[in-house]
């Protein structure tokens, strides 16, 4: 698309499918029978398990829920056995390769946001005796973001996204409700949250754009929470300090874009609407209707169009085909033309 500067009115949240031969490749060189890489295991444990501090303990067991009842996964846990720093810039590889490939486009980097380490650990994050201050973690936490972006920047990106579950999750009146009785405050976490990635932006390179995704979790078609944005809207859209927002809004879990009301101008908003949890392709009329339905809320020009979500969120993808991820990739494009020009 034309757009000047990023979110584009045409984007992409993340991740793709890996193709077979790849994925073939990556157990070839696991076995080293081939030398190589296809990077990123998930969204987010390959980046905080690199963060100077954090550890790898044992695996839980989560269940999230799936419109066909639940299955179950683990999941590593994470813990800081002592204060957090960047010993060296984590995606640095990545981006260089990323940059590289993408020749004359802008090339788009995804990290994990630093809210979700907490929100995915909880206390047990925090080791006491390397924090018997908790201000001092989130002080850590946002330095090594700083740093991290700073390193980026050094390299060539313009282009950043945050990916977070805790913000769309918290939407939910039972995760809000769980999160407090396991000893944190469900109620007011998402300001903690602000803030952390706020401090993590406040020197931000002039020219970068940074946006944040966020969603109720994603794995073949499973999430973890629902409702809409309602609860946290008008401190998210005008508190953090980001310059646009990719939002979930695929399905019913995702509530109405009545939230949007609070958006600022100068932000883009994202609009999730085509599904990578379901193969059926979307049609042009149902997201130009959804569309017109936002654009009641936050000005036309400020709404931009996206798939809800990564295609692999993990190395196993979702539940949807390569044939079908490109269609509508396609659409997204095809849409976005017709909408804005």
């Amino acid at each position: 698309m034309t757009d000047a500067k990023p979110p584009f009115r045409a984007d992409q949240v993340g991740s793709l499918i890996r193709p077979a031969a790849l994925l073939q490749a990556r157990q070839s060189a696991k076995r080293d029978l081939i030398e190589g890489e296809f990077r990123r295991d998930s969204w987010h444990w390959d980046f905080y398990k690199r963060i100077g501090g954090i550890e790898e303990l044992d695996k839980l067991v989560a269940q999230p829920v799936s419109p066909g009842g639940s299955f179950q996964f683990s999941a590593s846990q994470l813990r800081a056995k002592r204060r957090l720093a960047l010993d060296q810039p984590i995606f640095a590889d990545d981006f260089t390769f990323l940059k590289a490939a993408a020749e004359k486009s802008t090339p788009k980097m995804t990290i994990p946001a630093p809210s979700v380490l907490h929100r995915r650990g909880g206390a047990r994050i925090v080791d006491p005796e390397t924090y018997p201050d908790i201000a001092q973690f989130w002080s850590d936490l946002s330095a090594v973001y700083a740093a991290e972006i700073a390193a980026l920047h050094d390299l060539g990106c313009t282009y950043l996204q945050f990916d977070d579950t805790s913000f769309a999750g918290l939407c939910d009146p039972a995760q809000r409700a769980a999160m407090t009785k396991a000893g944190g405050d469900g109620e007011r976490i998402h300001l903690t949250y602000i803030k952390l990635i706020n401090d993590a932006l406040r020197n931000k390179p002039p020219g970068m754009t940074i946006t944040l995704h966020t969603c109720r979790g994603n794995f073949r078609g499973a999430g973890f929470a629902s409702g809409g944005y309602d609860f946290l809207a008008e401190a998210l859209f005008n508190e953090l300090a980001v310059d646009g927002f990719f939002l979930e809004y695929d399905d019913e879990r995702s509530g109405g874009f009545e939230p949007l009301r609070f958006v600022p101008k100068g932000k883009k908003i994202v609009l999730g609407l085509v599904s990578t949890k379901r193969g059926a392709l979307e049609t042009k009329d149902e997201l130009k209707r959804r569309i017109d339905a936002a654009a009641k809320f936050v000005a036309l020009d400020q709404l931009c169009l996206s798939p809800q979500c990564g295609f692999a969120s993990v190395l196993a993808g979702e539940a949807v085909s390569e044939a079908e991820q490109f269609a509508k990739l396609r659409l997204v494009v095809e849409t976005a033309r017709e909408v804005w020009g």
